[in-house]
Parts: structure tokens; C-alpha cells; sequence
């Protein structure tokens, strides 16, 4: 298992495919359980859903069992890797958040976090834009 893979992996197209159906998929083609060894989150408004690894896996090999089991064909989905990203978006931050707390919150190490580079904070959305420096253990 190459340290430099990710943990995380995408499905595209998930239109034909319920939460609760992908989550078995996953847990079938993987033979790991939902919430103990993976996550899975959905982001409806582009019709992707990310598969994050807790357990230690070879994703890359996983990404060509997907890409080649036959219901992720029937159901027309892909699936890759998540790249790496310098930016990330922090949603549902309390009002009265400073760029500075979120500067500090994102470069702890206990978080995951590295050298911030920029913060943007988006009030009326409640959200922020956080930039590291590189893209090394974001997530």
C-alpha cells in the first residue's frame, strides 16, 4: 500500500444509485464495513459521493475492482481517486468565527492540519476557504 494514495475515493454519476444501495455496494466489493472501516459522504449538488478509508487499503487496487464490478457499470458510475488539494471548505462555522481561529484550528497537527496560507471567510454562507501551503495531510 503506496503511503502516497489516497484514502479517499470518488463516485461519480450516482444518480441511479441510493445511499443505502452504494453503501452495501461498497461494503460488498470491498469486504469492509461502513462507518467501522470507510465513510461515505454525499455531495448531491454535483453527483459525486467520497468512500474515505479508516482501515488501511490498497485504494488504487479497489478503484479497478470498482471500476470493473459489473452493478457500478450497470449503475454507469466512475470512480478515482480523490486527488491531492491545497484548498478545502469548512461549511456550518459558527458567526462569530475569525480567520485566525481557523487559521490556528487547520494547521494543528491533531486535525490533520499544515501551514495555512490563506483563509477566506464567507459569513452570509458560513463558510471559509482554507489554503495550506502544500497539499500534504489534508483531508
Amino acid at each position: 500500500h503506496s503511503p502516497e494514495a489516497s484514502p479517499s475515493v470518488v463516485f461519480e454519476n450516482i444518480e441511479r444509485c441510493s445511499p443505502n444501495l452504494l453503501q452495501i455496494l461498497l461494503e460488498s466489493i470491498s469486504g469492509l464495513d461502513v462507518d467501522a472501516d470507510f465513510t461515505v459522504e454525499l455531495i448531491p449538488e454535483i453527483n459525486v459521493a467520497v468512500a474515505t478509508f479508516i482501515k488501511s487499503i490498497d485504494t488504487k487496487e479497489f478503484v479497478e475492482k470498482c471500476s470493473q464490478h459489473k452493478r457500478v457499470r450497470e449503475f454507469k458510475m466512475t470512480v478515482r481517486l480523490l486527488e491531492s488539494t491545497q484548498t478545502i471548505k469548512a461549511e456550518n462555522l459558527p458567526d462569530s468565527i475569525s480567520t485566525d481561529y481557523l487559521t490556528v484550528y487547520f494547521e494543528n497537527a491533531r486535525n490533520g492540519g499544515g501551514p495555512v496560507s490563506d483563509v477566506q471567510l464567507f459569513p452570509e454562507e458560513n463558510s471559509a476557504i482554507i489554503t495550506f501551503c502544500e497539499h500534504k495531510g489534508n483531508t
